[in-house]
């Protein structure tokens, strides 16, 4: 392991990204037993207030995420201050992301359903991370001469973007980084939900639609319902009613 590590990691000049990928993964998990145990009302586990208002923890995280990477900026020289640097931004993005629903519904929806958003976002920056880490880069192709190379990611780009349309969040990540996968994605029925599907189904292939949910109820529902097992294992159960639904019917 420490050979490994010596090699793949510090001699590739890894060990900044490593750091920011542990502490990623470390203080999301550390963030989450806490925010559970607050819940729980276990022990002395308490939300920070200042009089009747409640910090929220992404105001700890912006503030680590602007301390790491200023701190980044300025030092120079051994990749030991910058595995420091990282590990504070590391910190941050965790706490940031962790309330990422909070930051897009502009309402706290922690343990409602659109919470999940949170942890959806932390999963893709660690999968994002762990592949950048094992040494992939996203649309960096060499394929015969400058030109061809622009042209093959120009393509690959669009094909991401397609992908993404569909509503093939994961396909289409993953692709910029294995591009076969991007391919797939784009030729591939779009999901019933997705803007592709509204722009292209809806009122005009109504048999696309409509095999397009069959497929959802089918194939993604079951990958749904597990991918939510998972979530609730490491983040807790994401199970109040939606205050923000609820806001929009009464407005």
């Amino acid at each position: 392991m420490g050979e490994w590590f010596q090699q793949g990691i510090i001699a590739t000049g890894r060990l900044p990204l490593f750091c920011f990928f542990a502490a990623l993964i470390s203080a999301f998990l550390a963030t989450r037993v806490n925010v559970r145990l607050i819940r729980a009302k276990i022990g002395w586990f308490r939300n920070v207030n200042v009089g009747d208002m409640h910090i929220h923890h992404v105001v700890f995280g912006v503030v680590l995420m602007l301390v790491g990477g200023v701190t980044g900026l300025m030092v120079s020289g051994s990749q030991g201050w910058y595995a420091v640097a990282a590990t504070v931004f590391g910190i941050g993005a965790a706490l940031v992301l962790d309330e990422f629903a909070l930051i897009l519904h502009l309402h706290d929806v922690y343990w409602e359903e659109e919470g999940r958003t949170s942890v959806d976002a932390v999963f893709v920056a660690i999968a994002i991370t762990g592949l950048l880490l094992v040494g992939l880069r996203p649309l960096v192709i060499d394929y015969g001469g400058f030109f061809a190379s622009a042209w093959f990611m120009v393509g690959n780009l669009l094909l991401a973007i397609i992908t993404l349309l569909k509503g093939k969040i994961w396909t289409g990540l993953v692709g910029l980084f294995v591009p076969p996968l991007l391919l797939v994605g784009a030729v591939r029925l779009a999901r019933p939900g997705s803007p592709w599907a509204h722009w292209f189904f809806a009122g005009r292939r109504p048999r696309k639609l409509a095999t397009a949910i069959h497929r959802e109820e089918r194939w993604r529902r079951p990958v749904i319902r597990a991918k939510i097992a998972v979530q609730e294992f490491v983040s807790g159960r994401h199970d109040l009613p939606s205050t923000r639904k609820r806001r929009g019917q009464t407005g």
